[in-house]
């Protein structure tokens, strides 16, 4: 069963994860590569103790097209993106998405 948070970001976005005991799996040093940001999706995907990655809603325009579809899509582990371009209806949808029903019904 999926039971690890992982955090995907850079220092600067990580950090208060951190400060609230989050375990940071990856942290990006140059969001501007999207190679090691993809690798970073990548790794945490095929970890199977992670059931939840909270990732920047920014960096999702730096991910490959591969990538970017899987963080939108993947169930197990599911992807939140929160920031400054998150809206309220996004996040709504993603976790209705991961859990199946919307609660605000």
């Amino acid at each position: 069963m999926s039971q690890e948070i992982a955090v995907i970001g850079s220092p600067e976005f990580t950090t208060g994860f951190r400060l609230a005991g989050v375990r940071i799996h990856e942290e990006i040093h140059d969001e501007e590569k999207p190679d090691e940001l993809d690798g970073a999706v990548t790794r945490i995907v095929e970890r199977s103790d992670v059931g939840i990655v909270i990732m920047n809603d920014d960096d999702l325009g730096n991910l490959s097209r591969d990538e970017r579809e899987i963080v939108r899509t993947s169930v197990d582990p599911t992807f939140v993106t929160i920031g400054s371009g998150q809206a309220a209806g996004g996040l709504r949808a993603q976790i209705r998405r991961a859990i199946g029903i919307d609660l605000m019904d």
